[in-house]
């Protein structure tokens, strides 16, 4: 049986391919997949595909589009996710920071450089005419360390998936002071060149197993308390996010929406203005 590796981070919005394994939709269709949980996120999974630790990722589609411009040898293959992400601005519950206004000259927790709440965070402050220092990040590298680094005052600011971080909020262990929306679909699906060139069929495969299983799962009556039994969410939360989700049924990658992330990240001066952009999706 052909063996694919596959990573995400371990969220809510990954639940469908979880799923598919558990109820041998995958194998069903000749496939060994082995699944890989980073919880230091996007920029933990970049790093994987360059280095061939893993063979396809389901990632933030900033920074795989970034990554791939600076060089990690990877196609995007599908649109995951179609509607955006909701980002919570996060801060520490002791810190004296309460407005989304004051937070541009803070210190930023970023999991990497690279990383979603790095990336978001310069093009949230960019959309509002600021720019952010360098020496304003610090890595913490997941979740746990934001915790951390925001429990201490040690940083002050920290964007994450808004539902995500909502328990903690909701303990008192985090502030959230302000929301960004990402301007395009949040989750693409991506896979490194060599997977592409030696099992092209059967990423093809995957692919039609996670579409169908995010079919089922968006059609099931039962999804918001699987959702919140299993990432220990609020009934009331899973079914707000649930209802302004929409999953790619198809997977199809808009040239379009390609464009609109590149104009933001070389607005924001992650990619250079005159950068040579290579081939980001897969031809099928």
């Amino acid at each position: 049986m052909n063996k694919i590796r596959i990573g995400g981070v371990p969220e809510h919005f990954n639940l469908p391919i979880h799923l598919a394994i558990e109820e041998g939709e995958f194998e069903a269709r000749g496939l060994d997949i082995e699944w890989t949980t980073f919880k230091g996120g996007t920029g933990q999974m970049t790093k994987a595909l360059r280095e061939d630790e893993i063979d396809v990722c389901i990632l933030l589609t900033e920074g795989i589009i970034s990554d791939i411009i600076k060089g990690n040898p990877s196609k995007i293959i599908s649109v995951y996710v179609n509607t955006p992400l909701t980002w919570g601005v996060h801060t520490g519950i002791n810190n004296e920071l309460n407005s989304y206004e004051e937070i541009f000259d803070k210190t930023y927790a970023i999991s990497r450089y690279g990383s979603g709440s790095h990336l978001m965070a310069i093009v949230d402050a960019n959309s509002q005419g600021k720019t952010l220092k360098q020496e304003q990040f610090e890595i913490i590298k997941n979740l746990s360390g934001a915790l951390d680094s925001l429990g201490s005052n040690s940083s002050d600011v920290f964007y994450w998936e808004k539902f995500t971080t909502k328990p903690y909020v909701d303990k008192g262990l985090l502030k959230r002071v302000g929301e960004y929306l990402t301007p395009w679909p949040c989750f693409v699906v991506a896979a490194t060149d060599k997977i592409l060139a030696e099992q092209p069929e059967n990423i093809i495969r995957m692919l039609r197993t996670i579409h169908d299983s995010v079919d089922n799962f968006m059609q099931n009556d039962t999804t918001v308390h699987t959702v919140s039994e299993r990432y220990k969410l609020e009934i009331e939360d899973v079914e707000r996010w649930y209802y302004s989700t929409e999953w790619a049924m198809h997977g199809w990658v808009n040239d379009k929406m390609i464009k609109n992330v590149i104009y933001h990240l070389k607005l924001a001066g992650i990619i250079e203005k005159n950068r040579e952009v290579p081939d980001l999706i897969w031809k099928r």
